[in-house]
């Protein structure tokens, strides 16, 4: 068989697999059945943070985006209410403007980013489902028409199902009323760690019907909303904090937890830190992993490089996590992103621990060159049942889509590439493929 052929074999296996996706932050369809779509509908996040670092003003950005910011904002409101997003909403423009116009102001920081894999990922959706093949001054309306017209309800089921071939993603999006032939909901329960002030207690004390006056009702009042959850389907437990704080979660006693949110009502008014919440919020992590223990979820944890700019990358290294993996043996810890730029770390820790789990999410759009180079490691050192190839990470479904395919490239290549070097057989090969895309991901999940 030439190396021509058999990477063609392999890649019409990779290409067959009915996908199970680790990782989603799809907004309810409603929300974009609601909104007059146009191109910037396209850049809700990532290729945004790729304008904004190659010197496009953030108002100009936010000036244009919408629906893009729409869409995000959608997400926003569910798993981080904290963010604010844009902060300076008086300095939007009180209408919309064409798609023409706003192309104009958008061209010149496009020309910038187009290299990048997040505009390669944009790319391949807009070329695959609607027929576009670049975006340019002579596309922008087309596109922008094509986005509208597709606003019907069933595009969801027909961009993940038929065009992704995607069975079940696991969905980030902070609310159980998702659609569940699509989605498998994973929650996010650092609303419970992430406290600050007394409204932040009270805001939790309102949502979970509970009186929280101690530690211990704060613990009562996650372990109540967990088992609600749990009931109700929750398929995992996420962890977003890297954004927020370093992801060491130090071993401290209740006494010192109980110190630092007794502060909280010293002074109702006040604002902690984060270095004087801190006893109670690494307090809060630990009953959060022993509650998922419990009830056998497992821990999404966001590791490595995060979206946006301006991020404290040293907050999210996973090796800051080895004391939960000794302490907690019976959890199943499932990193993110590979941990890039620490991904020789996530490899090793995947490698030494039983309780952990390397999740290449995010990575294949972030670089495929990359993506390849650190699947290659890990099939040479992580035990496939801890592989996990793909999870889309967007927003919107063209995103999730266009991703897919870039992933299922990188697998394909990968795995070809090591037929061709001996070190798997063919049948070794389309094996691996098939845990690492899809049976290893439905096992984890219970799918």
């Amino acid at each position: 068989m030439t190396q021509d052929h058999l990477h063609s074999t392999i890649s019409k296996a990779i290409d067959n697999i009915r996908l199970i996706d680790t990782h989603e932050h799809i907004v309810a369809e409603q929300i974009r059945l609601a909104e007059s779509l146009d191109f910037t509908y396209l850049i809700p996040h990532y290729l945004s943070s790729d304008l904004v670092s190659a010197g496009m003003p953030l108002d100009e950005l936010e000036a244009i985006r919408a629906p893009g910011r729409v869409m995000r904002d959608g997400l926003r409101s569910g798993i981080s209410p904290r963010d604010p997003g844009y902060p300076f909403p008086e300095r939007l423009p009180n209408q919309r403007s064409s798609p023409v116009e706003k192309w104009r102001r958008f061209a010149p920081f496009w020309a910038r980013v187009r290299n990048t894999g997040y505009a390669r990922c944009i790319l391949i959706a807009m070329r695959d489902l609607f027929g576009i093949g670049d975006l340019n001054e002579k596309t922008v309306e087309a596109l922008s028409t094509a986005l509208q017209d597709s606003n019907k309800k069933g595009w969801y089921h027909y961009v993940l199902k038929e065009r992704a071939r995607i069975d079940m993603s696991v969905l980030d999006y902070g609310r159980m009323d998702v659609d569940r032939t699509l989605f498998a909901p994973s929650i996010r329960f650092d609303r419970f760690v992430d406290i600050r002030d007394l409204i932040d207690v009270q805001k939790l004390g309102y949502d979970t019907d509970t009186a929280i006056h101690s530690l211990d009702d704060l613990v009562s009042a996650m372990q109540t909303d967990m088992a609600r959850k749990v009931q109700d389907g929750m398929v995992s437990v996420k962890s977003g904090l890297a954004y927020q704080r370093i992801i060491q979660y130090d071993d401290v006693t209740q006494h010192e937890a109980d110190q630092a949110f007794n502060r909280l009502f010293r002074h109702p008014g006040q604002r902690l830190s984060w270095e004087e919440a801190r006893p109670f919020q690494d307090y809060m992590m630990h009953q959060i992993i022993r509650q998922a223990i419990e009830y056998k979820r497992p821990i999404q944890i966001h590791t490595g490089m995060q979206e946006g700019t301006g991020n404290v990358i040293t907050n999210s290294r996973p090796t800051h996590l080895i004391n939960l993996f000794i302490r907690y043996p019976d959890a199943r810890f499932e990193l993110f992103h590979a941990g890039y730029p620490y991904h020789h770390e996530l490899a090793t820790l995947a490698k030494n621990f039983p309780n952990v789990y390397a999740d290449l999410c995010w990575v294949p759009i972030i670089s495929p060159t990359l993506a390849a180079q650190i699947l290659h490691e890990w099939l040479e050192t992580i035990p496939v049942n801890k592989i996990l190839a793909f999870g889309g990470d967007f927003i919107i479904v063209e995103g999730a889509y266009g991703h897919s395919v870039m992933a299922r490239q990188v697998v394909s290549q990968v795995l070809s590439d090591k037929v061709k070097a001996g070190f798997y057989s063919e049948e070794e090969a389309l094996t691996f493929g098939r845990m690492i895309l899809r049976e290893n991901a439905k096992e984890l999940f219970g799918l």
